[in-house]
């Protein structure tokens, strides 16, 4: 089935490690035929705290040129990868700002029936990977979407360990994705693009 596919990746990332999976899924969709957009949520934090962590202030910098994301990104799309740090559990305070601003869009219809999927990292092996990913599949239901998580579909999942979807632990910070982070990746991108590719012909056909 060679249906082509609009993928936006949408990400907050502070310090880097959700902005490495986001390029990653990026560049698989894109070798796989994806129409993709890769796109970062604004920074609400003040300058401040960003300048207090080197590592906060050289990524912020160094994706200063990444689009920002818009609900267009969302509209244009028929899949969605939506990526944040977990946060206490939860996503995190940017990647909710953005979410809260799609009012107009939702009310309209207009971003249900795509395909939505999430992806988090935290700094612990125990720190939120589960509770974040399904604190975010709660928009993807009010939204109307369709949710595909990854499951345990592939061996590499199995490693990855989490079926809600990719997850990264940077152990504080210490501890850059690796291969087996890009595998879970690669794996949870190509059956979005793959379900996003059956619902976008059977709509067509209907």
């Amino acid at each position: 089935m060679n249906t082509p596919v609009n993928l936006s990746v949408v990400y907050y990332s502070a310090t880097g490690t959700i902005a490495a999976i986001a390029q990653e899924m990026a560049e698989i969709a894109e070798k796989a035929g994806a129409e993709v957009r890769l796109r970062r949520v604004a920074e609400l934090a003040p300058q401040s705290a960003i300048d207090s962590n080197p590592t906060w202030a050289a990524h912020a910098a160094a994706t200063a040129d990444v689009p920002l994301v818009t609900a267009d990104d969302l509209v244009w799309a028929d899949a969605v990868l939506m990526g944040s740090p977990t946060r206490f559990g939860n996503i995190s305070s940017q990647l909710k700002q953005f979410l809260d601003t799609l009012s107009g869009p939702w009310s309209q219809g207009l971003l249900a029936d795509k395909v939505y999927s999430g992806f988090t990292s935290t700094g612990t092996a125990h720190g939120g990977h589960e509770s974040t990913l399904l604190a975010l599949y709660n928009t993807f239901i009010h939204l109307g979407g369709v949710i595909v998580p990854p499951g345990y579909t592939h061996p590499d999942k199995w490693a990855d360990g989490n079926p809600y979807g990719t997850s990264h632990c940077d152990k504080g910070g210490t501890h850059a994705v690796d291969e087996v982070t890009r595998a879970a990746a690669r794996v949870q991108t190509e059956r979005v693009l793959r379900f996003a590719r059956a619902t976008k012909a059977l709509s067509s056909a209907a």
